[in-house]
């Protein structure tokens, strides 16, 4: 059965939609190619805010700790790292399980 990967991060205040096109510009490509496709990726607008959710999907947690080796191995992904430092402000992550009935197997 899959897992699903929950990243939560909190952007400094004011920097949401300046965080999201730099991701997009700079990163997107390179977390894809070793990643796969995100399922999601959202932000609040109610709650906590100045949050964004990302979800990934893996086949198992073999899976997440191959794809994730190959990430942290490319160079262009490193050099991009540093460069998150000036938004985020707090990071969470949770891996969790669908329900045997969830449409996201």
């Amino acid at each position: 059965m899959a897992i699903f990967e929950m990243r939560t991060y909190t952007i400094k205040v004011g920097l949401l939609h300046e965080y999201l096109a730099f991701y997009h510009s700079e990163a997107s490509a390179i977390h894809c190619r070793h990643l796969g496709p995100s399922v999601g990726w959202f932000h609040t607008e109610v709650g906590p805010l100045n949050q964004i959710m990302m979800i990934w999907r893996y086949e198992s947690h073999a899976d997440r700790e191959e794809r994730r080796t190959a990430l942290y191995s490319d160079p262009e992904w490193l050099d991009f790292i540093p460069k998150t430092a000036r938004f985020i402000e707090k990071m969470e992550n949770r891996i969790v399980r669908p329900a045997f009935f969830s449409p996201l197997q």
